[in-house]
């Protein structure tokens, strides 16, 4: 049944190939089950609504693009907008969490709108195999900073610098223009970056061995070691089933979201997920061989659409923009290619609603170790970007180089599609410039100028 369904055979996978991908995403993405709570709950949002809406959003709107889709994604509220949602939100003067909660809905809204015109499916279409490959690269640099950061591997100090004395620091007047700030590597001393490195050596040498399911065997062989070390915390292991009454169903303020001051706030939920959603879609597909199959676009256009109605399925339920997650990768590299991977994703989420405990005791440090071999996977990509043609390289390096450095996947398309744009005008190539790629210049340049 499974086989039919997903057509297991003809992507050369199995149901214990998928199950484990599915399992390894989850657990790469377990993370946001403890940290989004934390996030939100600065707003003045209840912190068990949170989670029930978080386990609930994800669960089903991962379900629904694995049989609806036959994609190996998983979505999630976003980290990095849900961070913006916490800023705009945040209560000591910001707007009300219910209003923010209605611009993520109305920036679904849009999304839809674009996924049914198919001007986000013309995207795919637009833009030049040196983008998409260097998204597929700057987004493995960009897992694998997430990765050094979560395990202290590599830590970030600031210190000031020659142009400020501490009398000004003291008046209260110190701008973080007049730091420095160094990248060091983190001490072996702490246990949680000594876990890291265990971990990466464990999960290294298991993938060098080929020993299946090496990625998930490294994660968990990292949690029991972590219990020794007083990193897996196992003493507040509890099953429940928060209440229904938790949640924050349709409590989202959309009359507020558009008054006319929030246009900003619109623009930039709109733009960030857009790029963020777009960028990890074609890092899947160019890694499973969807985007080089006679029906790769239509498949990303239906994905694009679940992925438009699932950020306002989450606003709905109570938080903010749904997206998929590029976490995903961790279960395509680990042989995930159907629609059956996101479907058990979907699952272990619906069931954390009970067993979160269980899940949540996985430290960052045993996780960590999986998201900086991330890099390693993504970064063969490389050799498919023709860098004799300058044209052609320089936006591939910017889109690569900027993404982990600026901590911002849009910030590196946006240097990307700018620099594509520009060179092939300048060199007299502007007709091999798809018409999408000049609008989306146009949008960027808007954004950086009127709206950072």
């Amino acid at each position: 049944m499974l086989n039919r369904i997903f057509k297991l055979e003809k992507h050369g996978t199995s149901v214990s190939t998928e199950i484990l991908a599915g399992v390894t995403t989850f657990i790469t993405m377990a993370y946001v089950l403890a940290v989004l709570p934390a996030i939100l709950s600065t707003t003045g949002m209840d912190k068990e609504a949170i989670f029930f809406a978080t386990c609930l959003s994800a669960g089903l709107v991962s379900i629904a693009m694995g049989l609806i889709v036959n994609f190996p994604i998983a979505l999630a509220p976003g980290m990095g907008l849900s961070a913006y949602f916490a800023t705009i939100a945040a209560q000591a003067g910001g707007i009300p969490w219910q209003t923010a909660l209605g611009i993520a809905f109305v920036a679904g809204l849009v999304f839809i709108v674009l996924t049914v015109t198919r001007v986000r499916q013309v995207l795919v279409d637009a833009f030049p195999a040196s983008l998409k490959h260097a998204l597929v690269i700057g987004i493995g640099f960009f897992i694998t900073i997430i990765g050094l950061k979560m395990s202290h591997l590599v830590t970030l100090h600031a210190h000031l610098g020659p142009s400020l004395d501490m009398i000004t620091v003291s008046r209260g007047i110190a701008d973080l223009s007049f730091f420095e700030w160094d990248l060091t590597l983190g001490s072996l001393s702490k246990p949680d970056t000594l876990l890291a490195v265990i971990g990466l050596v464990i999960t290294s040498v298991l993938i060098v061995l080929r020993i299946r399911g090496a990625i998930l065997i490294g994660i968990i062989l990292g949690t029991l070691i972590g219990i020794p070390m007083g990193l897996t915390n196992v003493n507040n292991i509890h099953f429940s089933l928060p209440s229904i009454y938790s949640l924050d169903l349709g409590v989202m303020d959309i009359r507020a979201a558009l008054k006319l001051g929030y246009i900003s706030i619109i623009f930039t939920f709109t733009f960030v997920g857009l790029m963020d959603t777009f960028a990890t879609l074609i890092s899947a597909a160019n890694k499973t061989g969807v985007i080089n199959r006679s029906d790769g676009s239509r498949l990303i256009g239906k994905a694009m659409f679940v992925d438009a109605v699932g950020a306002c399925f989450g606003a709905f339920l109570g938080v903010p923009a749904l997206t998929a997650y590029i976490e995903s990768m961790a279960g395509v590299s680990a042989g995930g290619r159907t629609g059956l991977t996101a479907v058990v994703v979907g699952i272990l989420f619906l069931l954390s609603l009970i067993l979160s405990s269980l899940f949540i005791l996985i430290p960052n440090a045993a996780t960590a170790p999986i998201l900086i071999l991330m890099g390693v996977f993504m970064i063969s990509s490389i050799k498919e970007i023709n860098f004799e043609d300058f044209s052609e390289a320089v936006p591939a390096f910017l889109t690569i180089i900027i993404m982990p450095l600026t901590y911002s996947i849009a910030n590196g398309i946006s240097a990307g599609i700018i620099f594509h744009v520009l060179l092939k005008v300048v060199s007299g190539k502007w007709r091999d410039v798809h018409w999408m790629m000049y609008i989306l210049m146009l949008l960027v340049v808007t954004k950086l100028a009127f709206f950072s």
